[in-house]
């Protein structure tokens, strides 16, 4: 079956999960064409190769026009996805994205799934990197993923709450059941958006599984520094059917999943 490792040495972002798409051989023109099925406008996506720490990577940008975006619940973005023309497959997966992030949220501010606002996880931004990663992994026809351990950085983040510690609140709850680690990097190499993409589409993390590689991609983060290449890597490729993920590996996202109705693919 065909997986993606997603690996994570200096984190995962939206744009750098997209980067990592794109540069892996997912089309750029597909996922606008398929982002157009949705009611948003006033932004582009763009992408560019870049280099990080001496290597190239492709960077994608969600250019937005901030005048003109509202502020959206999560109540709004769940219902703006459902209805949309996107793919089942595309539409099911963006929406148990958006749950993830959605139910950390209201759990961490104490307030019901309704009332959510997205700001930084911000309106646009988030919806383009987490439905647009859900259209690339659906463009590679992906069965499944594996994650290594989550480099998250150090350090403080401004926030719309003020300043949060590294790695931020959101971040940190989606990533239980997952390996994390702070490295030397004193910045956000993992945001809430990353987060949630990467513990809803990996089913269990650990070292590269044996697989033959077909691609790899590499989406770049924003920032270039010394301490290392701030790059996602993608590797996609084959896994014996007996090696896939299962339940065996499976760790608990917590107990409203522990009959693993999730698999039924």
């Amino acid at each position: 079956m065909k997986i993606a490792y997603f690996d994570c040495f200096s984190g995962i972002s939206g744009d750098m999960t997209l980067g990592a798409l794109v540069d892996a051989g997912v089309d750029l023109a597909v996922i606008r064409e398929e982002l157009a099925k949705l009611p948003v406008t006033g932004y582009r996506l763009e992408a560019r190769v870049v280099k990080r720490g001496g290597l190239r990577g492709t960077k994608v940008d969600v250019v937005v026009d901030e005048a003109v975006q509202p502020a959206r619940r999560y109540t709004d973005i769940a219902a703006m996805i459902s209805e949309s023309e996107l793919e089942p497959e595309v539409r099911d997966r963006a929406l148990a994205i958006f749950r993830r992030l959605g139910e950390v949220e209201a759990h961490l501010h104490d307030e019901p799934l309704d009332a959510i606002h997205f700001h930084e996880v911000g309106a646009v931004d988030s919806i383009i990197d987490v439905v647009g990663a859900a259209i690339g992994v659906h463009a590679l026809d992906l069965e499944g993923a594996v994650a290594s351990p989550v480099n998250v950085g150090h350090g403080a983040v401004h926030t719309s709450h003020g300043l949060l510690p590294v790695p931020a609140p959101a971040t940190l709850a989606l990533l239980k059941g997952y390996s994390a680690y702070a490295g030397d990097t004193r910045m956000e190499l993992t945001t809430p958006t990353g987060a949630a993409i990467l513990t809803t589409l990996a089913d269990r993390f650990g070292p590269l599984p044996r697989m033959t590689i077909d691609r790899i991609g590499y989406g770049a983060g924003n920032r270039d520094f010394p301490t290392g290449p701030n790059l996602l890597r993608l590797v996609v490729g084959e896994v014996q059917a007996d090696t896939a993920p299962d339940h065996a590996h499976h760790h608990h996202h917590g107990h409203e999943h522990h009959h693993h109705e999730h698999h039924q693919g």
